[in-house]
């Protein structure tokens, strides 16, 4: 993988002056958990992106979670204001985001105006890392900054593993 390639999820972050930090590992793997140890961080820092789908719209959101929490469907649902959400299926997360499963970043996709959730854990922290948008790279940035660029709506979505 090239050192310095930019990714358009970092091209948002200059765009916005919001400052930034570039973290590689060998894209050998698309699991949260794994990603916090092969860049040295605790999972709490690390999050994750999945797509969810309302059941009955089939409209897609994003959410944002530490890779030690699990999604709680119920609770996303009632910060959706939907009566029931699902996952999608990785292989419809992939033709959704036109992102690989492991590489989703909600940096990369604000073009498509899908709300983003940001589970409650994350206020309590400065920065997280998330995915930049491919597998294999990971940005780390300010949580206020990453809120306002994303519109993400701070929600407790999570439980524990």
């Amino acid at each position: 993988m090239a050192k310095n390639k930019k990714l358009n999820s970092m091209r948002l972050l200059e765009q916005h002056n919001i400052p930034y930090e570039v973290l590689t590992y060998e894209p050998i793997t698309r699991d949260a958990s794994e990603v916090s140890e092969l860049i040295g961080l605790p999972e709490f820092m690390v999050y994750k992106t999945l797509v969810v789908q309302s059941m009955a719209t089939d409209k897609p959101m994003l959410t944002l979670i530490a890779a030690d929490r699990q999604l709680d469907l119920k609770a996303m649902a009632a910060a959706a204001g939907e009566k029931k959400v699902r996952m999608a299926s990785h292989a419809d997360a992939e033709k959704l985001t036109g992102l690989q499963v492991g590489g989703i970043s909600p940096l990369m996709l604000t073009n498509k105006n899908w709300p983003v959730y940001l589970d409650q854990p994350a206020s309590g922290l400065e920065h997280i890392v998330l995915s930049a948008g491919e597998r294999g790279t990971q940005v780390r940035v300010g949580v206020t900054s990453l809120m306002q660029v994303l519109g993400a709506r701070l929600a407790e979505i999570s439980r524990e593993s």
